[in-house]
């Protein structure tokens, strides 16, 4: 008999009386225990009434060692010579030894793993791929329960117990999982099929299953997946390092056991990439992660600068624009290794086992950005080439997030540049207010707005106070701001009121956002506001486009917001804006600002706005210290909105620093008004401003005379300067003009600009007025 059959002879009563080697080897009995013993001695359980009648099948016999071998077996009967039974042969084999039906053949030649159990999970069968699987064989498994020849764990608990189900439901089932072998050095993903195997009567009598290696199709979904998980986490700000450190928490643990990514410094900063590429690739390490804590095998922190050789991969990938894959072995990655260990010897037992590492560069828009490494020392699998090509499409996706991040940030540097050059750097000093102010551009997505803020002196003393914000965001905004801006200064030199400077500004908006043909106005927009005070009169003269209005806080510590109509933004067009006027106590407090102060999605604006009063009355040293208390308890932790706000103190000018005489309109009354001109500056201690005075008061009185109409009005203010004013009820404005040798006048005013620091006329609602200014000399 060969290994792989035996034969046994019983007679008539059961008792066996031949037994052969191989039926010894298969049972473990030898001759001498067998024989003269009866055959259901050795049987584990009953024979089944179909195999009887067949008079072959599969039967379970106990071995001498006490487990369980299941035997394909056929009896054949032996006749007597007188014709009757006297007994059986009984020839035996292992299932599937010997396998002759074509049946019995492609199961057992089957490329996925089968098995079949009986009703108590013991093995009946098993194919060839299962014995593979297992790492055993046929005989080694047969007739042992299931739990016995698998460790005990999780996976083999949740396996036994699909098989108890499919017996106690009498159902199919699929069963996935992700669970290793005895046979296999690495964890499968497995998709298996049990189903239940019933008898010719239909009663249950075992399980089969199917187990089909579904590893390459599990990660493909695993990478397809992470793919998806990388859509979603990475680009999730505008900041390249932040960008950086989602592309790490994406790969680590799932993809790589440590990875890190490094960048040019120009791709940090806001400079464009240089023409040529040096031999020698110097990158900053921006993030990094291990599945160690603290990352300890980084040979490189964040933040240092390191100097890849051309002969190392991350050169490689960078050079050739692709994904390179270097295992251990290779001469190129154990070179890589002692250059690392060289430069962190205290690293070196974190990176034992380092087995795979794959660099990939970081691309976009046709430009290298830097590069992207990823490790594996615990993961079994060495990097392979469908991990290359998942890998560059996953660098590919971060490459853009990271270039996306940085051409915000170049254009978020230019914008706030160019604010930053439009908006007051140094604020004029004058007698009408004192002001403090803060900027703070936004750090959203959205890029820096077009909020700004100016202070204007005017003629007489006043000053002009005026905050703005612009639709949108970003470089065309900025741009935009700057054009108001320029506006608002030429409009306020022409001293326009309020609410006739605000028209003029919306008609320009108007103009800006309508295209070449002017068939369409598009969407552009702005919001304003504009005040002057007057520091001799005490009041305030205002209007808003749009604006939110500003907030009082008078010298008793009360404080609100000052009722006024907001008007229509700029660039609507056709609609008037209102004027308000209000006069205010020396030392009140006005703050302007813009409406990312108090406006935010997940604020109450009139919330808001009560905590900006509170602010407002908290005592402070100064200005600056009270911008700052309103900034802290107004703002949110993190503004979506550009935040402009203006605080400004008013002062006002005594009855000792202003001189007023009504002029009769007779040519004699020049001199009467000239001499009292003169009076007053000699009570002021200004005698060394009488001579040009003297000149200018002349000249612009005896034009009101002459040109002008009555009421006239000379006014002189001592302020910073020496301010001359003459009104007459005349709304026609004087200009310069050159005169000829033979003309008798037409000098005047040409004289009165040669003399003063400057000169310049205003519209009243009672005519004009001319005004000029001289520099006083210091009394120390």
């Amino acid at each position: 008999m060969e290994d792989a059959s035996a034969a046994a002879i019983i007679d008539a009563r059961g008792i066996l009386t031949g037994w052969s080697e191989g039926a010894q080897r298969l049972t473990g009995y030898p001759a001498h225990e067998a024989l003269g013993r009866a055959v259901r001695e050795l049987l584990a359980e009953a024979v089944p009434p179909e195999a009887m009648s067949a008079r072959s099948g599969t039967v379970m016999v106990r071995h001498r060692d006490g487990y369980l071998v299941g035997l394909r077996v056929r009896a054949c009967a032996v006749t007597g010579p007188d014709g009757e039974p006297g007994g059986y042969v009984i020839t035996a084999a292992s299932p599937g030894r010997g396998e002759t039906s074509l049946a019995g053949l492609a199961f057992q030649q089957a490329s996925m793993s089968m098995s079949v159990f009986d009703t108590s999970q013991r093995y009946l069968r098993l194919n060839d791929a299962a014995c593979h699987v297992m790492g055993v064989s046929e005989e080694t498994l047969l007739g042992r329960h299931f739990p016995e020849t698998v460790e005990e764990a999780e996976h083999s608990r949740g396996f036994n117990w699909h098989l108890r189900h499919v017996v106690e439901t009498g159902r199919p089932l699929r069963y996935e999982s992700y669970t290793g072998a005895p046979a296999l050095n690495r964890e499968h993903a497995w998709v298996t099929e049990m189903w239940p195997v019933r008898d010719a009567a239909g009663g249950l009598v075992g399980t089969a299953l199917a187990a089909f290696d579904s590893t390459e199709q599990y990660w493909a979904r695993q990478r397809l997946a992470l793919l998806n998980e990388a859509a979603a986490a990475i680009g999730t700000t505008l900041d390249v390092v932040r960008t950086a450190e989602e592309l790490i928490g994406v790969v680590v643990p799932r993809f790589a056991d440590f990875a890190s990514v490094d960048l040019f410094d120009w791709v940090l900063g806001a400079d464009e990439a240089p023409a040529a590429a040096a031999e020698e690739i110097t990158l900053r390490r921006v993030a990094h992660g291990s599945v160690t804590e603290g990352t300890p095998e980084a040979a490189v922190h964040v933040g240092q600068v390191d100097v890849y050789p051309s002969f190392s991969p991350i050169a490689r990938a960078m050079r050739e624009g692709r994904a390179i894959v270097s295992q251990a072995g290779e001469p190129a990655f154990m070179r890589w290794v002692a250059e690392r260990n060289s430069r962190a010897p205290e690293g070196r037992p974190y990176r034992k086992g380092v087995h795979s590492m794959m660099a990939v560069p970081l691309r976009a828009r046709g430009i290298t950005l830097g590069v992207a490494v990823a490790v594996r020392v615990a993961q079994p699998d060495d990097y392979a080439a469908d991990d290359a090509v998942f890998a560059e499409e996953l660098a590919s996706r971060a490459a853009v997030c990271v270039d996306n991040a940085r051409r915000f940030a170049r254009e978020r540097t230019t914008a706030l540049a160019l604010q930053h050059s439009l908006l007051p750097r140094g604020l004029p000093g004058q007698a009408a207010v004192q002001v403090a102010h803060r900027y703070l551009p936004s750090g959203s997505a959205a890029g820096i707005g077009g909020d700004w803020f100016d202070v204007i002196p005017l003629s007489g003393s006043r000053v002009a106070l005026v905050v703005g914000d612009v639709v949108g965001h970003g470089i065309p905004s900025t741009a935009t701001m700057g054009r108001l801006v320029t506006a608002v200064r030429t409009l306020a030199d022409v001293d326009l009121p309020p609410d006739e400077l605000l028209t003029h500004l919306d008609d320009l908006v108007t103009h800006l956002a309508s295209d070449d043909l002017g068939d369409e106005v598009a969407e552009l927009g702005a919001t304003c506001l504009y005040a002057v005070y007057d520091p001799v009169t005490r009041r305030l003269n205002l209007a808003a486009a749009g604006h939110p209005a500003p907030a009082l806080v008078l010298p008793d510590g009360s404080a609100r917001l000052i009722p006024m109509s907001a008007g229509p933004p700029l660039g609507v067009g056709g609609l008037p804006f209102e004027a308000t006027e209000l006069q205010l106590p020396e030392g009140s407090v006005v703050a302007l600002y813009t409406d990312g102060l108090v406006e935010d999605r997940d604020r109450d604006v009139d919330h808001a706005t009560d905590e900006l009063c509170r602010a407002l009355t908290v005592p402070a040293d100064s200005l600056d210290a009270l911008c700052d208390t309103v900034l802290k308890a107004v703002l949110p932790e993190e503004p979506s909105d550009d935040v402009a706000l203006l605080l400004a103190r008013t002062r006002a000018l005594g009855a000792d620093q202003v001189a007023t005489w009504d002029v009769t309109p007779d040519p004699a009354e020049v001199a009467t008004t000239r001499q009292a001109a003169t009076d007053q500056l000699t009570a002021w201690g200004l005698d060394e401003t009488a001579f040009v005075t003297e000149l200018v008061v002349s000249e612009l009185v005896t034009n009101a005379i002459r040109y002008g109409a009555p009421p006239i009005q000379l006014r002189l203010i001592r302020d910073q300067t020496l301010i001359c004013e003459v009104s007459d009820g005349s709304s026609t404005s004087p200009h310069l003009r050159r005169a000829h040798q033979d003309d008798e006048g037409g000098r005047g005013l040409l004289l009165v600009a040669q003399l003063t620091q400057r000169w310049g006329s205003r519209q009243t609602t009672r005519g004009k007025t001319i005004w000029c200014e001289q520099s006083l000399t210091p009394l120390f």
